[in-house]
């Protein structure tokens, strides 16, 4: 079974238009590993607009599934992931005041950049993954960036699949086909949600893993947080 990490970014957005503690970050994350989420993916940005890096210092308290930090690796950041040593670190090419991912890797024009820092990591004993676009060179070059997985940026298909869905998932299955030949393992994540994501999953052979946040948090004001991740669950199976 490909597994749910839920993304808790809107939730710390929802706390931050307040301030104080409400909704709290750090309970939210232990209650989604209680109702069966298996990780818990954080994206602090150098702004902290949502999730500060003192809750990552938090959650590493209280975070038992698998702890996933997504981000752009400048120094700060840097040295937040070889401090908390999660089990997995996603690598992401974020500008400063970008709102939300919007592109992979170049990994052929970063290739020396990212084979420093997974160098790092690796080092750490922390499982690296490169957020990466359906291009087969990239994903050829992520291999030799060293990286253990991609992360596929999965945008142009939840774009694309009410309007012919097997032409959305086309290039991601070939992207997986390149991948697994290449021996990387495979996550997936952005704007997936109850709609498209059973079909993604179904077509894509070795799915590790998705990360989920805006859409899943959205269906749970309607459904509970409970109830949402049970169904966001149910379509992964």
């Amino acid at each position: 079974m490909t597994r749910l990490s839920v993304n808790i970014n809107k939730i710390a957005t929802l706390r931050n238009a307040r301030g104080g503690n409400n909704p709290d970050v750090i309970k939210t994350a232990v209650d989604c590993e209680n109702f069966g989420a298996q990780g818990i993916t954080v994206h602090p940005r150098p702004d902290e607009r949502h999730i500060r890096y003192e809750d990552v210092y938090q959650l590493k308290k209280v975070v038992t599934t698998e702890f996933n930090i997504e981000g752009y690796p400048n120094k700060r950041f840097l040295n937040l992931v070889k401090e908390i040593k999660p089990a997995q670190v996603t690598l992401v090419p974020d500008s400063p005041d970008v709102l939300t991912s919007n592109a992979g890797w170049d990994t052929i024009k970063n290739k020396n950049f990212l084979k420093e820092i997974i160098k790092e990591f690796k080092n750490e004993g922390i499982r690296t993954s490169i957020f990466i676009e359906t291009d087969a060179k990239l994903i050829e070059n992520a291999k030799v960036c060293g990286t253990d997985r991609v992360e596929l940026y999965t945008e142009p298909y939840a774009t694309n699949f009410h309007k012919n869905r097997e032409k959305a998932i086309a290039p991601f299955i070939k992207a997986s086909e390149i991948a697994l030949k290449n021996e990387l393992q495979i996550n997936a994540g952005h704007d997936l949600d109850l709609y498209n994501l059973k079909y993604f999953n179904e077509k894509i052979k070795g799915l590790s893993e998705v990360s989920i946040g805006h859409a899943l948090i959205c269906d749970a004001v309607y459904f509970g947080l409970h109830n949402t991740i049970q169904m966001y669950l149910k379509q992964l199976k």
